[in-house]
Formats: C-alpha cells, sequence, structure tokens
C-alpha cells in the first residue's frame, strides 16, 4: 500500500482521541513528572524507575477506571489511585511520589495537549497533500479559459486555473495558521491547586518537565482556555475553505452550467429514482461536515469566561468538542483531496457557456474604451447596458458587438475596428 493511500484512508485520528490513548498519555504525563522531579533533585532515579516499570496503560484496569470515572465525574483521581497502588504493590515508598504536588487539571490538561500535539503534526501532512492536488489541477488548467461569476451571474472571463489558485491560496494560508498556534497551543500545564506551584513543582521543574515532553512552559494556563478557543477557530477557518470549495464545485455540477463533475464510480451521485442524475454527492456532504466543524467555535469562545484561578464548566465542552472537530476536520480533509484528484473538467463546456450570452461578458472593456475615448463613466455605462439588455431579451441571439456598431452615440466614439480589436465579441470565438 502506498503512503499516499495509507494517509488516505488511516484510522489514525480516530486512535489518538481514543479511551486508551487518553490514558495513555495522562500515564505518561505523570511518569515524566516524576523524571522531572527526580532530575531537579527531589527523589532518586531509582524511585523513577520503579514508577516507570509499573505504570503503564497495561498495567491500569481500564474498566473500573471508567467506572470510577463516570461516578465521580474526574479522570484523573482514579487514575491515580490505581497508580498508587500498583506501585505501592511493588515499592510503597515509591509510591509517595505519584502525582507529587500536581493537580488534576495539570494532568488532564497536558495529557490534551500532547494529543492535539500528534493531531497537528497529522493536520499538516494531510494539508500538503491537497495543496499538492490543487498545485496539480491549477497548473493543468492555468490557461483554461472560462466565465468568471459573481452574484450567480456571469461576469467576466478568467480561467479555471486562477479560480483554482485562489482555492489553493486559501488552503495555504490555514496551514500557515495552523503552524502558527503550535507556539501557543502546544504549551505544558503544571501549577498545582491554582497554578502558582508548590515546593514540589517549582519554575524549574514546570520548565524541565517541558523539555523533557518537547512541549513549551506555560505559567497561566488553568482558568484561561483562549489558545484552545483560538484552535478552535482555526479548525473553524480551515473547514469553511474547504465548504467554499465544495460549494463552487457542486454549483459548476448544475445541469445548466456542467463545466465540472466529480469522479464518481458506478452507482454514485446519482438518485435512487432518476438514473440520469449527477449529484454532488461528495461536495454536498463536504459542505455539511464545514458547518459542523465551524460550529465548534462557539462554545471554544464560550469557554475562555471561566471564574477566577478554576472552573471546570469548560472541560466537558473539550471532551466533547475537541475529538469531533478533529476527526471531523480529517475526514472532510481527505474527501476534498480525493474530490480534487478525480475531478472531470470540462474545457468546451467552459467555452460554450462563455460564448452563449452574445459577447455581453466583455462590456467592462467596452464601457472603459468609451470612457477613455472621452465620454462620461455615466453616460459610457448606460450606452453599453442599453445595447446589453436587447443582448439579454434575445437570449443571447444578437450580438454586443454589431448592436454597438449600429448605435450612433457608440459609432461617434468609437470605430467598428476598435471595437473588433478590444475583443467585444470575436466572432472567431464563437
Amino acid at each position: 500500500m502506498s503512503l499516499y493511500t495509507q494517509l488516505f484512508y488511516s484510522d489514525t485520528v480516530n486512535a489518538l482521541f481514543s479511551d486508551s490513548e487518553t490514558i495513555a498519555q495522562m500515564i505518561r504525563v505523570e511518569v515524566y513528572l516524576a523524571q522531572a522531579q527526580a532530575n531537579k533533585g527531589l527523589f532518586s532515579e531509582s524511585i523513577v524507575k520503579t514508577i516507570k516499570e509499573m505504570t503503564t496503560v497495561t498495567t491500569i484496569d481500564i474498566e473500573k477506571l471508567k467506572q470510577d470515572i463516570l461516578l465521580g465525574g474526574n479522570a484523573a483521581i482514579p487514575l491515580v489511585k490505581q497508580l498508587t497502588q500498583i506501585v505501592k504493590n511493588k515499592d510503597p515508598e515509591a509510591a509517595k511520589f505519584i502525582h507529587l504536588g500536581a493537580t488534576s487539571q495539570d494532568i488532564v490538561d497536558t495529557a490534551m495537549v500532547l494529543q492535539i500535539k500528534d493531531y497537528i503534526n497529522w493536520l499538516e501532512l494531510k494539508i500538503i497533500l491537497l495543496e499538492t492536488q490543487l498545485i496539480r489541477l491549477t497548473q493543468k488548467h492555468r490557461e483554461t479559459i472560462t466565465i468568471g461569476r459573481t452574484l450567480l451571474q456571469q461576469a467576466k472571463p478568467t480561467t479555471f486555473g486562477f479560480k483554482t489558485a485562489g482555492w489553493l491560496e486559501a488552503i495555504s494560508r490555514s496551514k500557515q495558521r495552523v503552524q502558527e498556534i503550535k507556539q501557543r497551543v502546544l504549551v505544558l500545564q503544571l501549577g498545582g491547586a491554582v497554578g502558582n506551584g508548590n515546593a514540589n513543582i517549582t519554575i524549574e521543574i514546570q520548565e524541565e518537565l517541558a523539555r523533557l515532553l518537547s512541549l513549551k512552559p506555560s505559567f497561566s494556563w488553568h482558568s484561561h482556555r483562549d489558545n484552545l478557543a483560538e484552535m478552535a477557530g482555526v479548525l473553524g477557518v480551515l473547514s469553511g475553505t474547504l465548504g467554499k470549495i465544495a460549494k463552487d464545485i457542486s454549483l459548476l455540477m448544475q445541469t445548466e452550467v456542467g463545466e465540472v463533475f466529480e469522479g464518481a464510480a458506478d452507482g454514485k451521485g446519482g438518485s435512487s429514482s432518476m438514473p440520469h442524475k449527477r449529484n454532488p454527492v461528495l461536495t454536498e456532504n463536504l459542505t455539511g461536515l464545514a458547518r459542523m466543524v465551524r460550529s465548534y467555535a462557539l462554545p471554544a469562545m464560550e469557554n475562555v469566561a471561566l471564574w477566577h484561578e478554576r472552573d471546570i464548566s469548560h472541560s466537558s465542552v473539550e471532551r466533547y468538542i475537541g475529538p469531533d472537530a478533529c476527526i471531523t476536520l480529517d475526514f472532510a480533509l481527505a474527501r476534498m483531496t480525493g474530490v480534487i484528484d478525480k475531478l472531470l473538467v470540462y474545457p468546451e463546456r467552459m467555452q460554450k457557456n462563455l460564448d452563449r450570452m452574445g459577447g455581453l461578458v466583455h462590456s467592462q472593456r467596452v464601457l472603459l474604451a468609451l470612457t477613455q475615448a472621452g465620454l462620461e463613466r455615466d453616460a459610457s455605462y448606460r450606452l453599453v447596458q442599453r445595447n446589453a439588455m436587447k443582448v439579454w431579451e434575445s437570449d443571447g441571439q444578437l450580438s454586443l458587438l454589431e448592436l454597438l456598431k449600429a448605435d450612433p452615440e457608440v459609432a461617434a466614439a468609437l470605430t467598428p475596428e476598435q471595437l473588433n480589436v478590444m475583443g467585444a465579441y470575436l466572432e472567431a470565438n464563437k
């Protein structure tokens, strides 16, 4: 199996936020806390060795832990009780140094940050895969002429590659945002009861634990969730861009447009009652998923306003929206990468749509030429609009170029040759 296939269909993100991984990261924080304290002389290395040997996911009674968490509503307390008892069975003295000076939030928050760290590394890779497909699509269609649309109306010519370059640039900006939030999100939580430390949680120990876990030290995390709110916002913006791309593709798949289509396998994209249909199944799904990820940004913002030095109202929210947003976005990125990779593009239909309006899409060039010839802008606008309406009423059967040539006011300002040169409507492009 190729690397691309492994990444595309991987369950990695699901595993990152599984119960077993959450517990494993909490145990990791407890073990490295003991290591940091031993490194700073609080107790001997032999005690750390015992703690490391005895405290692993395999030594924990997971089912009992789950039941205790449900009863008490706190993940750290029952975990520390089990870890303490397990170590105590081998060395009662070493058991005294489990969770020394720490508070529950220190362990839970830091474990969560370690999960986020792994997720961000994965997320960056998935964004690069999507970027790669968008670069390929943009390069392939950099000169593919199409019509640009504003307010769902034909506006003026552009290229399909220019449209996809806009998608690419927006995705690249989100990649940059993800990189930038690392310094504020990937931080250690270790401060004890109210965050200001104690004899066993000194600044030196904080810095040592941060080093061991490859995180940045932080001294004001407990009731300040602005960093997580920022991350939720970044994920929301990325999902919004995926939704924008998905909506563009869906609109281009309309029967009356038909310029691109999802590369669907047999049996996909149709209707149970109408076999002829080619529905935007994948992109429509992506539009909905993007709404879900964006919706999680609001509760993350609400989590910023907490009570004094500790308030756990944020905890239930983060446990819910964190994994859900990350897993949903990962799936959406994979799906969008597949859509772009297999996208069917029809340049002939693009040219046909561009030509069907009798040259109306070149009206701006005529407007500018008239103003350069000395007419007031309002007068120029009125002249072009007057003739454009006749083309609209004829459903594109009349030529804007011929109407302009026959208009005395236009003819007084521009010669037929000038109109031809500026490309108001080139017969050869029909």
